[in-house]
């Protein structure tokens, strides 16, 4: 059975990676340090599997070294990155640490592993690198003009995996993925907030005139690409993982509002409410996605409307969720500089 290391397994994107590959019939190895967007909810439902083992453990931390020559893992999927671009402009700090010293860490330690040990690397990444793409879609030569610390922290790590990969010949592949949205997902985001703001009778606050767009792809197709970017990408590339559909934010709220009420009377309350837009915020985010159609056979199977239907019901099978997490986290408005 092959092992495999997911860094920020507790996370969203990868407890619902985590989830897939042991469906897959992988043993997987699941380190994270356990911050505020880590939840142990996220892993309840194979915590007690044969084939899953939790390390609580910072990538920034030199033991991870040991990690991977304990298991000696076929693959390592990075996921471990603070992302909440809010959170960024008030203390890019955090960012500047776990998503550069962290991914440098990760690399310095991958480095050593992998001459002794056959294993590649999958670094994911995010649309957010390449900044506002007003007309087309960027595919992976687009420049990178992040906007927000954390977009640029992220293109900062994609560029040390990237001058690895040529310097030290490190067996590694890049992605760089569009908005997700799935269950697991902490409410700083867009789509679980209005979904807890709708459970609990709140406005719907949506920044600006909610006309900022982003292109949205389910979280389960995203792990799936990941897996075939894993057997079948070629190292030293860039992939671009997207579905090449985009909503701005009020349409996307419009969206759920409307499956919301095939579910439950809406509240009074539940009213769509422009706040002050956040700092530096891009216009739009679009991806070329054609690479890894075309060269891995790879493409998108949950089209927005099924996909936001499945995402409501586990938010309401799941109420439960909200509460293992802290109010304030859930509430707060960050980023108001």
């Amino acid at each position: 059975m092959k092992k495999i290391i997911v860094t920020g397994g507790l996370g969203f994107i990868g407890s619902n990676l985590i989830e897939l590959l042991l469906k897959k019939n992988f043993y997987v190895i699941n380190i994270d340090k356990g911050t505020y967007s880590s939840n142990l909810y996220n892993t309840k439902d194979f915590k007690n599997s044969k084939k899953y083992k939790y390390v609580k453990l910072d990538i920034s931390n030199k033991k991870i070294l040991k990690i991977f020559t304990k298991y000696k893992p076929s693959g390592i999927f990075n996921l471990a990155a603070e992302t909440h671009v809010d959170r960024s402009i008030d203390n890019p700090g955090n960012f500047i640490q776990s998503n550069i010293v962290g991914v440098y860490n990760l690399l310095e330690c991958f480095k050593i592993f992998s001459k002794k040990y056959k294993s590649r690397l999958i670094h994911i990444s995010t649309d957010e690198v390449y900044g506002d793409v007003l007309n087309g879609r960027s595919d992976e030569n687009y420049p990178y003009q992040p906007s927000s610390p954390y977009a640029a922290s992220k293109a900062s790590s994609d560029h040390l995996v990237s001058s690895y990969i040529r310097t030290y010949n490190l067996p590694a592949i890049v992605t760089n993925c569009s908005n997700n949205y799935g269950p697991k997902q902490h409410p700083e985001k867009l789509i679980p907030k209005l979904i807890f703001n709708i459970i609990n009778n709140k406005p719907l606050p949506i920044y600006g005139k909610g006309k900022n767009s982003r292109e949205w792809i389910y979280v389960k197709d995203h792990c799936e690409a990941l897996i075939k970017v894993f057997q079948k990408g070629k190292l030293g590339e860039f992939y671009n993982i997207g579905s090449n559909k985009n909503l701005n934010n009020l349409q996307v709220t419009k969206e759920l509002i409307k499956n919301s009420k095939k579910i439950i009377t809406l509240g009074k309350k539940v009213k769509i409410n422009f706040v002050k837009d956040r700092p530096g915020h891009d216009i739009r985010y679009a991806l070329n996605s054609n690479k890894i159609k075309k060269k891995l056979r790879w493409y998108p199977k949950t089209n927005f409307s099924k996909g936001i239907k499945m995402t409501l019901n586990w938010y309401f099978e799941n109420k439960s969720y909200y509460k293992s997490l802290s109010k304030k986290d859930i509430i707060n408005r960050l980023g108001k500089v």
